[in-house]
């Protein structure tokens, strides 16, 4: 008869890393200058790939309240659009937006993912907490305060993604995301540290969503709205945690029942450095291509092949794409691609668009331009193999390399140069090349949405990092919003 249900009742000390997690977003400021730079940058960057999101009805649709009509007079700006909702809702409304196209910022490590993702939850909060704050006559937050929540929800992200490769056990990299939002979130809210521990514990033990919906055969549109319902559920557990609700100390650790034992393989779930703003300094902008990050230098590579090839097309007998290991695990892929969501995750199509196109866009997804058939035919004649050398450079704390090669042969025996980048512009070995880039990112995205007046005026208070970080939130939003 198996005992496996008798066990100590005494409830053990919150698990370490919980602990860590509390102490971490409670603490003093400790982010370096580059970092509060880059966090700028970052928030720039965030919302204009939110902008240009709003030109796809794929993502509108979802937006908005969760059932007509449930909006909030003085609720949280959404924005780009009209809607203001309670914080909940606006989280998964921002979170939505920011990651649709698959252009927002990348850390890559043991486990992937988008650490930007959590200004759904950061910015939804402050803006919350701001008009609150202003209704009771007190001082609303400041720019400065999501910048600093958002340092602090990248480096609980990426500092758990060093070492702890959840997609290895088939759990989805938004876990990260509803971890970090949720203890940030409740902190911002005024948690204390046993709120804070109670939060993330049960964050902890929502587990993960399946990453069935970013892999063959099931590829689809819920990995742009993934990271939205993680921050909306972040949001939610600090508020619950706010009314006193218990958590579960060993959420993480407990025999057969915790996190590590049932969903990673009785792994433990570790911080491999110390908590501070690393993750922010190192962070990979996603600048002039919406394409998963494995892929980013491979299209570099194609686009820089364009003119050689682009009269040559039906000569074309194979293209060679080098990656590393991770792109081969993630974005290698064959036969029918079925939505956009499917093609921005196919390295194939990533390559295949700059050399025929000479460029690759977010339209470049859609239907009426992959019904191209010179698209599926050179997708046919691509060998996509590891390059051990890429893969090292990769995993190499002191470079952080995401290399791809591309070499192009024809029928006739000749070929192509084979063009290697192992950094990307959004790389922090280029900062200097890309922020020119990104700001123009920024502008663009912002000039194809708001009229004239509205658009100068939001590059007037994003011209200066020391004027907007004095900004109260809730005017920052406000200069966001859809007219009525």
């Amino acid at each position: 008869m198996s005992n496996m249900g008798i066990r100590d009742a005494r409830r053990p000390a919150a698990d370490a890393l919980l602990q860590e997690i509390a102490d971490y977003v409670l603490g003093g400021d400790a982010a370096s200058e580059e970092a509060q730079e880059t966090a700028f940058y970052c928030l720039l960057d965030t919302l204009a790939c939110g902008m240009l999101a709003l030109k796809f009805p794929a993502c509108t649709r979802l937006l908005g309240p969760v059932v007509p009509g449930a909006d909030m007079p003085d609720g949280v700006r959404v924005p780009g659009t009209g809607y203001r909702l309670e914080p909940v809702q606006a989280a998964f409304n921002i979170g939505a937006m920011v990651r649709w196209l698959d252009f927002n910022d990348t850390w890559l490590a043991a486990e992937w993912g988008h650490p930007s993702d959590n200004l759904g939850a950061v910015l939804a909060v402050a803006d919350y907490l701001s008009r609150r704050h202003r209704a009771a006559g007190q001082a609303p937050l400041r720019v400065a305060d999501v910048l600093d929540g958002m340092i602090r929800a990248h480096e609980i992200q990426g500092v758990l993604a060093l070492k702890n490769s959840f997609n290895r056990v088939g759990l989805d990299h938004v876990l990260l995301v509803r971890i970090a939002s949720t203890a940030v979130a409740t902190a911002m809210l005024g948690g204390t540290r046993e709120q804070v521990i109670n939060a993330v514990s049960n964050a902890w033990i929502d587990g993960g969503a399946l990453r069935t919906y970013r892999h063959a055969p099931n590829t689809g549109s819920r990995k742009s709205w993934a990271a939205g319902d993680a921050t909306s559920r972040a949001v939610r557990h600090a508020l619950i945690a706010l009314t006193g609700e218990m958590g579960y100390p060993s959420a993480l650790s407990a025999e057969h029942w915790g996190f590590q034992d049932v969903l990673f393989k009785g792994n433990e779930v570790i911080a491999e450095r110390a908590f501070g703003c690393y993750v922010m300094e190192n962070i990979l902008f996603k600048i002039s291509f919406p394409a998963e990050f494995h892929a980013q230098t491979a299209v570099e590579a194609a686009l820089a092949l364009h003119a050689e090839v682009k009269y040559r097309l039906d000569e074309i007998d194979k293209v060679v794409v080098e990656t590393q290991d991770a792109g081969m695990r993630i974005i290698d892929k064959t036969g029918p691609l079925d939505n956009p969501a499917d093609r921005d995750h196919c390295i194939q199509y990533m390559t295949a668009i700059p050399l025929i196109c000479g460029r690759l866009t977010a339209a470049d997804y859609e239907d009426s331009v992959a019904a191209d058939p010179r698209i599926d035919a050179l997708r046919e004649r691509m060998q996509v193999r590891e390059n051990p050398r890429f893969t090292v450079d990769y995993y190499d704390p002191d470079k952080r390399a995401i290399g791809n090669s591309v070499q192009v042969f024809f029928r006739d025996g000749s070929g192509t140069r084979k063009v290697s980048v192992d950094y990307p512009v959004g790389h922090r070995r280029r900062r200097s090349e890309g922020i020119p880039l990104l700001l123009d990112k920024f502008n663009d995205a912002i000039a194809g949405h708001f009229p004239v007046a509205q658009r100068d005026a939001i590059r007037a208070a994003c011209a200066d990092r020391q004027a907007l970080e004095k900004m109260p939130v809730d005017a920052f939003t406000d200069l966001w919003a859809e007219a009525g």
